[in-house]
This record gives structure tokens, C-alpha cells and sequence, in this order.
């Protein structure tokens, strides 16, 4: 059994937000002050998640990411991922962080089985990044870092490039993960802030990026047989083994290879990061819905999968959902 939308595209990878919560309030995901999030009472239990899991397992899904919100923020994350970890054809797992909280739960996340981050860092100046989240906690971020690497994570470390401000901060992340074993990868900055701040002079392009990193570090070389799916095209230095990655999302679309679907911490399904709708399977999960009404929810929403976003053109529409209630 597969989950194959109209296009033929099959989808095998499930993002998971856990929370719609964050501990830093980046400008371009959350507002400051004021921020809306979800009753308590509405966000999913680990027994719900679990169950949607096993459903979309036994629909072809094999590779799982957890996101937020900011996922550690939520009590007792490493038990849903220990449950996760077990749930046989689970051959993925993957979590998403900024990695405030990373060196206080790195060694539970690894004792219930995880193995891969994704940290989310923006900047390696103190200053700049209080700026960019407005809190101070860069040093907390660099010994949630140092911790994954002590425990041999598989890191790799995104960072949104936005015109007029990134400028500065490529090149530093890229010598500190060229430095530290850690695949660097820069996302260009996308319409999902929550106070439209977003538009496309501000983009820095995927091509900008790797030609300031090639030009000033050491030439990058495309991987060749790289998984077309991945959301990333990745690159290597041509004097090491060090890998970087581009999310071209606004130059480059990648839809025609989208392979994920998307549950948001309330239980609302998507079948992409821009969806305009989404399918609610809340109701099946606390009012006697089967497990074949919730494979059937899954299929109708990859079946109504668009063939893309339209991000770079005038047809664009923003997702009523700002970033951190849809997930990362």
C-alpha cells in the first residue's frame, strides 16, 4: 500500500509537529508578543501520534520527522520517540530543533533511539542572534551542539538566508560545520513569517550562497545520485568530504519530487508546507474512528496534493497558518 497523489508521486515521509510552542521567537516565524497557540486540550497525545504513525506506516510511510513549535519543549518527548523508534518499518527518524534545550536532553533523546538533528542556527554571533530570536541564547545552543556531537549525532545545522541581514553569517557557519562534522545547509527565506515581513528582494539566493562559500572557502562540487526526493540539493568541497546543502524552495522548487505529508501538533493533515486546506483527523481519533477511516484520510489528502506551490509567482497564496502552528 502506497500513498500516491495524481501526479504519481509517492509519499513516504511523515513531519510530525508536536507542539506549537517555541522558547526564541524568531522575526520571520513568530511575532514577539501575542503569539495564538492551541488549547492543550487540542494538541495531540503521544498515544494519538503513535496510532497515526502505525496507520501511515502500513501505508508505505517508513521515514519520520518530529518539529514544533520547538519539539523540546514538550514533556517527555523521548518516550513518544522511543514509541516511534519501535513502530516496526520505521526505517527514519529525525528531529528538528533550535537546540536551546538539546544539551539538558541529548542523552535521552539518544538513549530512546534517535540518531539524526536537524538544529536550526542562524547566526554564530551572540549579538545577531539575540537579535534574530530575540533571546540570548546562543551559548545554550553552542553546548546543545557540543553535546550532540559527544554523543555522535548526524548533525546538520539550517540556516534561513534573508537579503539585507544573512550576508555576514554564511560564511562563519559554514567554516564551523565544515570544522565540526556538521552538514550545513541554508534555507532561502520563505512567505511563512507570521507578520508578512516576507517578500522576494529578501530572498538570498541558493546560488548566491554556494557561489560566497566556493568562492571564499573552497569550490563546491554537486553530489552526484543524491537522493531527488531530499528537499535539499547537496554539494561537497572539492579538498574534503564536508557536505553543504541548499533549500532553494523560491528559485528552485523542488515539488515535483515532494514525497512528505505533514501533521500539525492539533492533528490537521497537510500535504504541503503552503497548503490553503488541510484535512482535520482529530475527530477520528477521539470519536471511534477507525483505522481504515484514518488511511482513508491520509489517502484523500495525497490525492488532493496541487502539483506545487507556486511560491515565485503572482498565482502565490500564503498558507493561513504561520510556521510555527503549521510545523518546521
Amino acid at each position: 500500500m502506497s500513498l500516491v497523489d495524481t501526479f504519481g508521486r509517492v509519499h513516504d515521509s511523515l513531519r510530525i509537529s508536536v507542539t506549537d510552542r517555541c522558547n526564541i521567537r524568531c522575526f520571520y516565524c513568530m511575532p514577539e508578543e501575542g503569539a495564538q497557540f492551541q488549547p492543550r486540550a487540542e494538541i495531540l497525545s503521544f498515544e494519538e501520534i503513535e496510532r497515526v504513525v502505525r496507520v501511515a506506516v502500513g501505508q508505505g510511510v517508513d521515514k519520520l520527522r518530529l518539529t514544533g513549535g520547538e519539539p523540546l519543549v514538550r514533556r517527555d518527548l523521548p518516550i513518544l520517540i522511543a514509541r516511534l523508534a519501535a513502530i516496526q518499518g520505521v526505517r527514519d527518524l529525525a528531529l528538528t530543533t533550535n537546540a536551546v534545550l538539546l544539551a539538558r536532553d541529548a542523552h535521552a533523546l539518544h538513549d530512546a533511539g534517535l540518531r539524526r538533528l536537524n538544529i536550526h542556527l542562524d547566526t554564530l554571533d551572540r549579538a545577531r542572534f539575540h537579535q534574530m530570536t530575540r533571546r540570548d541564547d546562543l551559548p545554550r545552543v553552542l553546548d546543545g551542539i557540543a553535546a550532540a556531537r559527544a554523543l555522535k549525532f548526524s548533525i546538520k545545522l539550517n540556516a534561513v538566508a534573508v537579503r539585507g541581514l544573512s550576508e555576514p553569517d554564511i560564511l562563519p557557519i559554514a567554516r564551523f560545520c565544515r570544522d565540526n562534522d556538521i552538514e550545513a545547509r541554508f534555507i532561502e527565506f520563505m512567505p511563512l513569517d507570521a507578520q508578512n515581513l516576507w517578500d522576494r528582494s529578501k530572498v538570498l539566493s541558493a546560488d548566491e550562497i554556494l557561489g560566497e562559500i566556493s568562492t571564499n572557502i573552497s569550490p563546491l562540487r554537486a553530489i552526484p545520485d543524491s537522493d531527488p526526493r531530499a528537499p535539499a540539493t547537496e554539494y561537497r568541497y572539492s579538498d574534503t568530504g564536508a557536505r553543504v546543502g541548499v533549500i532553494a524552495s523560491v528559485t528552485k522548487p523542488f515539488c515535483l519530487n515532494c514525497n512528505r505529508l505533514r501533521l500539525t501538533s492539533d492533528g490537521k493533515v497537510r500535504y504541503c508546507l503552503f497548503a490553503v486546506e488541510e484535512t482535520d483527523i482529530k475527530p477520528l481519533l477521539r470519536n471511534g474512528g477507525s483505522d481504515i477511516d484514518i488511511a482513508g484520510a491520509l489517502r484523500l489528502t495525497t490525492a488532493k496534493k496541487w502539483l506545487g506551490h507556486q511560491i515565485d509567482s503572482s498565482r502565490f497564496v500564503p498558507p493561513p497558518r504561520p510556521m510555527y502552528s503549521i510545523g518546521g
